[in-house]
C-alpha cells in the first residue's frame, strides 16, 4: 500500500504511461496524459469560482469521461466531490447542495434545469453545465494530504433523507488498496464498469483503475446488455464489477454460453448474494475468470469479501474481513458472539468514515469507541452469523431498507411521494424477493372513498417525482392494509404478499 492521495494517483499513472487509455465511453477516449491535464484545467476552472481546499462539489452526471474530469479536477482544486445519481429530482438535489454547503455542482445540458431548479431552493452556488467550457489554462494545483476530506457520499437512511458519509483520502485510498490486493488488480488490467459512478462501487472501479493506472471502459448502464457482451470482446476485458441483477440480465442472453471470453480474469458481486444455481451459471459462462462474492456499505466501502475457492464449500457466505481490517458480531449489549449466533456486524480498519455530515447524534450512534482511546469502529446496522472457521453470513438488516439491483431504496420516501398522490389515503412500501434484482420496490396503496386511480397512474406519478429505481416495480391496491396487533402497518405480512393467492386487509 503506498501513501499517496486519490488526485496524486492519476498524476503518478500519467507520469509512467502518459499514452495508455485511461478512460473510455462510448465514442471518446481519454488517455492518462490527457487526463491529467484536462483535470487540471477543470480544477483551475473551478478556482475562478471561487472553488478551494475544503469546499464540497456536487456532481450530478452519468457515466462518461466528463464524469472522471469532474471528480479529479475536484480533487486537484483541494474539494471534496459528491457524486450524485443522475436521475436525482430537484427537490432532493436541493436537500444535499443544502446540508453539505456545496460551493459548485457540476452537470450538463441535459440536467441543467433540474440543477437550476434545485439551486434557486438553496441560494449561493456555482452551477457548471459544461465540463469541458470550465476547463481553463492549468494553474498551481491544491495538494491535499491523506486527512483531508476527499468524498462526502450521500446514501439513503431510514429517516428517509440522505445522510452523507465523509471519506478522507486516507479512507479511500486504503479500501482501494486492501480491494486492489486481494482482486489482484495490475496495470495492465481493463476493467469495464457498467454500474453508476454515483454508486460506490462503480465509483471504486474509477478510483481504483486510476490507482494501478489501468484501463477502465465505462457503459452508461444495463439498459442494452449485448453491447456489454460485446465490449467484454472488443476490449479484452479483464475485470468486470457486477450486482446480482446485470448478472442474471446477462445469463438470459440467447447465445453467451458459447462466446469466449479469454482475457477475463476476475468477476466480482456485491449489493445481494448470488443465488447458488446463478453461480453455477456464472462460473459455467466465465470459465477462466475468478468470481468474488463481498459485502460493504458505503460507511467503510467494503467490509468483507470470499476467495473464489471458498464458493463450492460455503456459496452464501460473504466471507472475511477485507486484508487490513478485522470484523467481529455483537449483542445489544455489546458482547461478543460465536459461532452461529446472530448479532450486529462490527467493522474496524483505516477504511471506517469519519462520520455523517451535519449529524453528530447518527454519527454517535453508528462510531463506537474503539481499542484506543482515538479510535472509532463501525457499527454496520447489519445482522450477520459467522461459522466455525468465521466466514461471515449476511442474515438480515435492522431497518427496512430496500436493496433493489445494487440501490439503496428508502421506503419512507416513497410512502411520502405516494401519501402526497390524489386519492391515496395510506401506502407502505416494501422489499419483496426478486430473483433479478435481489428486491423489488412494491407498493401498498388504501384509497380515499370513491376514488378511482390505478397502478399504471401511481407509478407514472411515482415516476415524476423520484429517481428510476425507486419508482415501484408494483403498485397494490387494498381496501384496507393490514396491521400487526400494535396497530403499525404489517409490513411483514405485505413482503410476502401474492396476489394470486392472497387477500390482504379486506375482511
Amino acid at each position: 500500500m503506498n501513501a499517496r492521495t486519490l488526485g496524486e494517483d492519476l498524476r503518478a499513472a500519467a507520469r509512467r504511461t502518459p499514452e495508455r487509455d485511461a478512460v473510455v465511453c462510448r465514442d471518446r477516449t481519454l488517455s492518462y496524459g490527457e487526463l491529467d491535464r484536462l483535470a487540471d484545467g477543470f480544477a483551475a476552472g473551478l478556482g475562478e469560482l471561487g472553488v478551494g481546499r475544503g469546499d464540497r462539489v456536487a456532481i450530478v452526471l452519468p457515466n462518461g469521461v466528463e464524469t472522471a474530469i469532474a471528480i479529479y479536477g475536484a480533487l486537484r482544486a483541494g474539494a471534496a466531490f459528491s457524486p450524485l445519481n443522475a436521475t436525482v429530482k430537484p427537490e432532493k438535489l436541493a436537500h444535499v447542495l443544502a446540508d453539505s454547503g456545496a460551493a459548485a455542482v457540476v452537470c450538463d445540458a441535459t440536467r441543467s434545469d433540474v440543477v437550476r431548479s434545485a439551486v434557486s431552493m438553496v441560494g449561493d452556488v456555482s452551477v457548471i453545465t459544461d465540463v469541458s467550457q470550465a476547463i481553463r489554462e492549468p494553474g498551481r494545483t491544491v495538494a491535499p494530504v491523506s486527512v483531508d476530506l476527499a468524498s462526502v457520499i450521500y446514501t439513503s437512511g431510514s429517516t428517509g433523507e440522505p445522510k452523507g458519509v465523509t471519506l478522507t483520502h486516507a479512507n479511500m485510498t486504503f479500501a482501494a488498496d486492501s480491494i486492489i490486493e486481494y482482486l489482484g488488480m495490475q496495470e495492465s488490467d481493463t476493467i469495464l464498469c457498467a454500474l453508476p459512478l454515483s454508486f460506490d462501487y462503480g465509483l471504486y472501479q474509477l478510483l481504483m483503475s486510476m490507482r494501478v493506472g489501468a484501463t477502465l471502459v465505462l457503459e452508461t448502464g444495463f439498459a442494452f446488455p449485448g453491447r456489454i457482451v460485446q465490449l467484454l470482446e472488443s476490449r479484452q476485458v479483464t475485470g468486470f464489477p457486477a450486482v446480482p441483477t446485470l448478472f442474471q440480465v446477462l445469463l438470459g442472453l440467447r447465445g453467451l454460453a458459447d462466446r469466449q471470453f479469454p482475457t477475463l480474469r476476475f468477476l466480482t458481486n456485491t449489493a445481494a448474494v448470488l443465488p447458488a444455481p446463478t453461480i453455477e451459471a456464472i462460473r459455467k459462462t466465465f470459465p477462466n475468470a475468478r468470481l468474488f462474492s463481498m459485502y460493504g456499505l458505503t460507511e467503510c466501502k467494503r467490509a468483507t469479501y470470499l476467495p473464489p475457492e471458498q464458493l463450492d464449500v460455503r456459496p452464501t457466505s460473504v466471507g472475511v474481513p477485507i486484508p487490513g481490517t478485522e470484523a467481529w458480531i455483537e449483542d445489544e449489549e455489546q458482547n461478543v458472539l460465536g459461532p452461529g449466533e446472530v448479532g450486529e456486524l462490527m467493522i474496524r480498519g483505516a477504511h471506517v468514515m469519519q462520520g455523517y455530515w451535519n449529524d453528530p447524534a447518527l454519527t454517535a450512534q453508528r462510531l463506537r469507541p474503539g481499542r484506543w482511546a482515538w479510535e472509532r469502529v463501525l457499527a454496520t446496522g447489519d445482522l450477520f452469523r459467522a461459522d466455525e472457521e468465521g466466514y461471515l453470513y449476511f442474515v438480515g438488516r435492522r431497518d427496512d431498507l430496500i436493496k433493489s439491483g445494487g440501490e439503496k431504496v428508502v421506503p419512507r420516501e416513497i410512502e411520502d411521494v405516494l401519501h402526497a398522490a390524489p386519492g391515496v389515503r395510506e401506502a407502505a412500501v416494501v422489499g419483496a424477493v426478486d430473483g433479478l434484482l435481489g428486491q423489488a420496490v412494491h407498493a401498498h396503496v388504501a384509497l380515499e372513498p370513491d376514488a378511482e386511480v390505478d397502478e399504471a397512474a401511481l407509478r407514472i406519478y411515482c415516476g415524476q417525482r423520484l429517481e428510476d429505481f425507486k419508482v415501484p416495480r408494483r403498485v397494490f391496491v387494498h381496501d384496507e392494509l393490514p396491521r400487526t396487533n400494535n396497530g403499525k402497518i404489517d409490513k411483514k405480512l405485505l413482503a410476502g404478499f401474492d396476489p394470486r393467492v392472497e387477500v390482504v386487509g379486506t375482511d
